[in-house]
């Protein structure tokens, strides 16, 4: 059988994936916006499915010790975030009235249940066990996000890759526990100011690196405030404390070491 376009990406069958819940007995509906809410969150899942592939690729790269091939597949993803950030102005041009038409009719379902999100702020190191709650234990959901709980994050990768080039890295840094936040390291801060005012590389890294910081937390003040100029501070979908709880996750960093040397350089 040839090989079409369609055939390919599987068309017809994503096309069947968009299924509106927002039907009434009566048979009134769907309401029209809902399809735009599906879509746009479809496409979220799709984007995290690829950032969590180039990030475990990112990190195989920086073991291998091929900066050149890292630093590539760090930059394509930060250009994938700057497209997720992007995909809210097109969830803001929903109205408030709008997204209540079709609300009621979520459920249970909440964002906080995205597995992948999960993983991928796991990758990053941003590791809360508070968040596999959010999924019944035993379910697909939560073995996914529990299979990346005890694996070493980027920063991890970063460090092994500095120390393999040569660079003094403490032990603090190097065996720390992965399942842990990564906290600042005065010694491994001296490293990173004489990586920065000597090793061009080993930099170029450490920018991309803050690159990426910086866009999640870009990713972060733009949800927060997608959701409170759609619901303002109600209770959000599933049960979940809505823009409450997402302003408490604003302006901490991923990796505070690279944050921290700015003072001294």
């Amino acid at each position: 059988m040839q090989t079409t376009y369609g055939s390919y990406l599987k068309v017809p069958e994503l096309l069947t994936l968009q299924a509106p819940a927002s039907v009434d007995p009566s048979g009134k509906g769907p309401e029209h916006d809902e399809m735009l809410f599906i879509i746009i969150h479809q496409v979220y899942e799709l984007w995290f499915k690829q950032q969590l592939h180039e990030g475990d690729h990112f990190a195989r790269l920086l073991v291998a010790g091929d900066s050149v091939q890292a630093g590539a597949t760090l930059k394509r993803m930060l250009t994938i975030l700057k497209t997720m950030v992007q995909q809210i102005d097109v969830l803001e041009t929903m109205t408030p009235v709008s997204f209540l038409s079709f609300r009621s009719f979520l459920s249970s379902s909440s964002g906080f249940q995205s597995w992948q999100f999960r993983e991928f702020e796991f990758l990053l190191g941003n590791k809360n066990p508070r968040v596999l709650a959010h999924n019944p234990e035993g379910s697909h959901e939560r073995k996914m996000i529990e299979a990346r709980w005890p694996k070493p994050t980027l920063w991890d990768a970063f460090a092994r890759f500095l120390a393999d080039r040569g660079h003094a890295i403490p032990n603090e840094v190097l065996q720390r526990d992965v399942t842990t936040p990564i906290a600042e390291s005065p010694a491994f801060q001296a490293t990173l100011l004489a990586i920065y005012r000597g090793h061009p590389t080993e930099r170029s890294i450490c920018e991309l690196l803050v690159d990426l910081d910086e866009g999640v937390q870009e990713w972060r003040y733009r949800h927060v405030k997608m959701v409170e100029r759609t619901i303002g501070f109600k209770q959000g979908t599933g049960g979940s404390p809505g823009a409450a709880y997402l302003r408490t996750t604003l302006f901490t960093p991923l990796f505070p070491d690279l944050w921290a040397i700015r003072t001294s350089l």
